[in-house]
């Protein structure tokens, strides 16, 4: 059976997804997934005021002002005057979220590596070509085209 381009793309996702909870499970980690997206969503779209990034991160406002609050706390992130508008606030990363987000990538990715340490050296190749092909096309992307 010809599996389509749309097919191969759901498949994608759906494996994606489910590897990452698979991984974040392993690992015991217990830190809300909304405030490693919302790190990820800071480290390649800041500074952003709080709508915005609640917007990007896909929860209400309310919700992402207590996340910011306790990332705040913990030093992930910081919070400035918006010099366009006074009245708001600019979310940034930190460079101690930065480190936090490349130490909790770091993490998963050790948490997945024996799944994949039988791969054939052709399936590397195809898995890396994969990999870059998909860094590529989302790095292209901007939080008003691809909000999931």
């Amino acid at each position: 059976m010809e599996t389509t381009r749309e097919q191969t793309v759901e498949t994608l996702l759906v494996s994606v997804n489910r590897l990452i909870r698979a991984a974040v499970r392993e690992t015991g980690n217990t830190t809300s997934p909304a405030v490693w997206r919302t790190l990820g969503i800071l480290e390649t779209d800041q500074p952003l005021r709080l709508g915005e990034l609640a917007a990007a991160s896909r929860v209400a406002q309310p919700t992402m002002t207590r996340l910011v609050a306790g990332m705040l706390d913990d030093g992930l992130v910081s919070r400035t005057v918006d010099p366009d508008d006074s009245r708001g606030q600019l979310i940034s990363l930190t460079d101690a979220g930065r480190d936090r987000l490349v130490a909790w990538r770091a993490t998963l990715t050790r948490t997945v590596g024996p799944l994949f340490a039988d791969l054939s050296d052709d399936e590397w190749d195809a898995l890396h070509e994969a990999a870059a092909i998909i860094a590529a096309r989302s790095a292209t992307t901007t939080r008003t085209e691809i909000t999931a």
